[in-house]
């Protein structure tokens, strides 16, 4: 957390984003967006309060626009997850606390989307559910991806390869290792 100054009021900034996953032939993907700071992450935006917009609706809109994606269906509420930071973009400097409430959604066979490049989005990319725990993602997010993983195999089923995945990873030629 940044250090907050004596006296310095925090932004307090309400936002909504989606975990995606996809099915496809060969078992379930997850979407992951590159985003401004080069981090893998999930889409997340401001939530439009004044327009009487839900958490599930900003969380849906927002993927929609920063993952391209459309049809989106909402699955299940995920959880909420807090942020420190110093804003670097809308209002340089300022100390800003962020709640982010996340949902599992699901995209279309087929939608591969496309990253906002706008919203500073560098590149979207889709892993096989059996692989996304080796995605860097930001800490914050690890425990819901986490419940995402379960619900996707618990409702729709884990990926063909699942098994082989198991075995213990091959040895590098001239790793070292024996």
């Amino acid at each position: 957390m940044p250090v907050q100054k004596p006296g310095e009021q925090a932004r307090v900034e309400i936002t909504a984003g989606g975990i995606v996953f996809q099915r496809r032939p060969d078992g379930p993907y997850v979407g992951f967006i590159l985003d401004s700071h080069g981090k893998w992450s999930f889409a997340k935006g401001h939530v439009k309060m004044a327009k009487g917009e839900s958490l599930e609706q900003a969380a849906v809109r927002e993927t929609a626009e920063e993952m391209g994606l459309s049809g989106l269906t909402v699955i299940a509420k995920l959880g909420t997850t807090d942020i420190w930071f110093r804003d670097r973009f809308e209002h340089k400097g300022v100390l800003v606390h962020k709640f982010i409430t996340y949902y599992l959604l699901e995209a279309p066979a087929g939608n591969r989307g496309r990253p906002q490049k706008e919203e500073m989005i560098h590149k979207l990319d889709w892993v096989p559910l059996n692989r996304v725990h080796r995605v860097p993602i930001y800490p914050n997010t690890v425990d819901l991806l986490r419940k995402a993983v379960r619900i996707i195999k618990r409702e729709f089923g884990g990926s063909r390869d699942e098994a082989r995945d198991k075995k213990p990873p091959a040895l590098r030629p001239g790793s070292g290792q024996v």
